[in-house]
């Protein structure tokens, strides 16, 4: 039976891979930069700006959440924002991916969140079509921008 778990410091190297190997799944490795120090640093530092939970089978990570809080001011109440949702593809199939979107709602709940959220690509038929099935909606109404690089620089120095 799997296990879910956060993650501590010594699970960097496993969360990293994930994120490489979610990375080449979205055909995005050229963007991806994340090194063990960044990461050690931002999720585990003084200062943590995420959370990561493992699903573990036989001791093993299989996948994982990252998440953060944001804040809805229009509820007045904090929410979960899921950044990366990954299960290796052997082990897909088996209800990890479920199971780790089940915690992360159960969290929201404790947490008192008014709301779970995150993006999905478009091409990415298999992930819409299995969010659709747990009672997840498309906000297609809504278009996310990006500042990133020398936009952010040259605004930041306005």
């Amino acid at each position: 039976m799997p296990t879910i778990r956060f993650a501590g410091a010594a699970d960097t190297p496993v969360i990293l891979r994930f994120i490489r190997a979610l990375a080449d799944y979205e055909k995005l490795a050229h963007e991806c930069v994340a090194d063990e120090d960044s990461l050690k640093a931002t999720l585990f530092g003084p200062k943590p700006f995420a959370e990561v939970l493992l699903i573990e089978e036989a001791g093993e990570a299989q996948g994982f959440a990252l998440f953060f809080h944001n804040f809805s001011t229009f509820l007045a109440k904090p929410g979960l924002y899921l950044e990366d949702l990954f299960v290796d593809p052997a082990q897909r199939g088996k209800g990890y991916g479920k199971a780790l979107l089940a915690r992360l709602a159960a969290i929201a709940v404790e947490r008192g969140c008014g709301r779970l959220e995150w993006s999905v690509l478009d091409w990415n038929k298999p992930s819409i079509d299995f969010y659709l099935s747990l009672g997840a909606r498309p906000m297609d109404d809504w278009t996310i921008y990006r500042m990133d690089g020398t936009a952010l620089e040259t605004l930041a120095g306005s």
